[in-house]
Parts: C-alpha cells; structure tokens; sequence
C-alpha cells in the first residue's frame, strides 16, 4: 500500500482543556484478558508502554472493569478496583508516561454479556435493565432501582481511581450491547420506571453514570463516550435511525458532561444515514458541536467480525480516505485497533512513509502481548 496523500492531518496536535495530545492517532480499546485474577503485570505495561514510544496520541486501555460481582464476562480481563489491580495500572500509567504518551482506561460493566460458565469459582448472575439475554430471553431478574444506585456510584468510584492514579482521561464503554448500551436499546429495556421509555427516556441509566464519573474527576477532567449503533448480536442494530434520533439521544449526554465523543463502527467510511456521506463520528461532531474520535477497521482491508466468523486475516489499506476526512474536519481523532495491536511501530511507520514495513494482521495475534 503506497499512500500518496499527505499524511499531515494525522499529526496536527490536539488539545482539550487538559488534555494534550501530540496528534491525532488514538489506540482503541482492545479486551486481551491476559490480566491473571484481573491483576495488569509486568508485561501489559511494557504492551503499553511500546505504543506510546512510537508515537500513539493517546491511549485507551481495554475494557477494565468496575467493582460489581457481575461486571465481567471473561476471566482475566483487568479489574479497575483493589490495591493489587490499581498498583498494577499505576506502573502502566508510569511507563506509558515516561515514554511521552497519554493514556485513558475504559470503565465497564458487561452486564447481561457476563457468561456464568467463565466463571466457576462466582454465583454471581448476569445482571441487566430488564434481565434480557443477548437471546431475546429474560435470564435474570431486573435491576432493582438500588442495584441501579450502587452500579452508577461504581462507576464514579472507577473514575475516581483513573484520576488518583494518574491517568490523562477516562472513558466510559457505552457501547456494542453492554450494560450501559443495555438501557440504551429497546431490545434489552423494557423498563416502565424511569429507567425505561423512549429513547430519551432510556438514556437515564447513562445520563447517571456520566455525572457520577464527573463528580468524581472534578471539571477539568476529560470523559470520552463509547457509543455503537451496532450490537455485539446485531451488527444492524440501530439505536438512532435518522440524525433527529441521533441529536434527541446525544443530547442528555453531552449536558450530562461529555467532553469527546467516541463513535464505534465497524468500517468509517460506510455513511451512517442515507444522504450524507457522514460516518457516525461525523454526525455526531455536527450535531453535538463536541470533538468525535473515529473507528472502525482504519488501516486494514478487512473487519474484525471477518476474522471471528471466517478466520479471515486483514492486510494493510490505504488510509488516503480517513486523511481526507480528517482534514475536512468530519472527526477530530482516529482509533486504530487491531493495526496497532499487531504492530507496536504502526504510528512510527506511517509518520515516516514505510508503508512497506506494514505487516498483515491475524488470528494468531491475539494470543500474545506483542
């Protein structure tokens, strides 16, 4: 892949309020469940540590998850709670520090996502608005209003650990069908409380969530949203099928504090509305007025669905339409996944124009912390 477009827009510092980032480039959340007992070690710090020292912007941690009993649905993902987890993030916020980076973890809670057969040792159920499985079937009792309460206040106790700890930013995973994403979508809620109702009215649970986080970080603190039209089991799936429903759903969001929004899709140039060539991140800049991180597929000619469903590997893409983009100022940040994920030098090498450097991602990447 030789890219003749400038690459400069990639480069262009960013910044808000506290948060400096010395270009555009963002590692996106990744789950890679090599945390033992939900301890981050030695070896996710150096995973870290090696993007920050080519260059990545800011990174964003994998998913960590919030102190619930049923926050998890993977042994081994890391725990964002307990002295031995925290003292864990703090050598990795040290070493990506150290190495000239900026780093943000992703607060969790799978909800009804968690899977009781990864989890031998816990009675602990999956927990959710209305109990729904990702199979349409009521597994589980309602969140009562005060299971809500203690979930939300967990939430705000994660942020609090991110800001003591030293991190540059928090972000909150609203996404892809988990449990915030959960109250989100009709399919999952089917709530009559104050919880429940329209769009709007559904945004609630997250709404919470958002000025807990706030409260516990202070003002100046940046919070990035993860939101997905698309589900975890419906890659169809949306949320807001015009920008009317996009704006209404936003909007108690961007009020609730949100300083950047981070729109998940599984390929960004695919518009999100008949009419516009506007990807999610692109409508959601316009509509909220905040900065817009986009994702999906950047830098590969395939998605990560095609390596899950058909064990399909992914070779490098030109990135000439994401740059184009980016200097129409349809988003204001990139999030590249698995490109970084099999290549710690993936920034260095497209900075530096060696594109012929660039190495084909596979499954096999997965399995280790390269």
């Amino acid at each position: 892949m030789n890219s003749q477009k400038s690459i400069e827009p990639l480069f262009k510092p960013f910044e808000l309020e506290n948060l400096k980032l010395k270009n555009r480039i963002v590692m996106a959340p990744m789950t890679r469940s090599f945390s033992p007992n939900g301890i981050p070690g030695s070896d996710v710090a150096s995973y870290y540590r090696r993007r920050a020292e080519n260059e990545v912007g800011l990174i964003i941690t994998e998913g960590v998850l919030i102190e619930h009993p049923a926050a998890g649905a993977e042994h081994d993902v890391p725990h964002f709670y307990g002295e031995e987890a925290l003292n864990g993030w703090a050598r990795v916020v040290q070493e990506v520090h150290e190495a000239g980076g900026k780093i943000a973890p992703q607060i969790w809670h799978t909800g009804m996502a968690r899977q009781k057969e990864h989890f031998p040792d816990s009675d602990a159920t999956p927990v959710g608005p209305s109990g729904i499985n990702f199979s349409g079937e009521q597994v589980s009792e309602p969140l009562s209003v005060q299971e809500i309460k203690d979930i939300v206040n967990a939430y705000g106790q994660a942020a609090a650990n991110a800001k003591k700890i030293g991190f540059d930013a928090v972000e909150i995973h609203g996404a892809h069908g988990y449990l915030i994403d959960q109250f989100f979508a009709d399919s999952f809620n089917k709530r009559n409380d104050e919880y429940g109702g329209d769009l709007v009215q559904r945004t609630r649970f997250g709404v919470e969530v958002i000025k807990a986080v706030r409260e516990a970080v202070g003002p100046d603190f940046p919070i990035i949203f993860r939101f997905s039209q698309w589900k975890a089991n419906d890659y169809n799936f949306k949320l807001a099928k015009n920008p009317d429903e996009l704006k209404r759903f936003l909007t108690p969001l961007v009020e609730a504090g949100v300083d950047i929004f981070h729109a998940s899709t599984r390929r960004f140039w695919e518009p999100e509305f008949e009419g516009s060539d506007l990807n999610l991140a692109g409508w959601t800049r316009k509509l909220t007025g905040k900065p817009a991180i986009t994702v999906g597929s950047v830098g590969l000619d395939s998605e990560f669905m095609d390596l899950l469903t058909k064990g399909q590997g992914s070779q490098p893409a030109s990135i000439d339409e994401l740059v184009q983009r980016l200097e129409d100022e349809e988003f204001d940040l990139v999030a590249i996944g698995r490109a970084l994920l099999n290549d710690p030098a993936w920034v260095t090498k497209i900075r530096d124009g060696k594109t012929e450097e660039l190495t084909a991602f596979t499954k096999e990447d997965l399995k280790t912390l390269i």
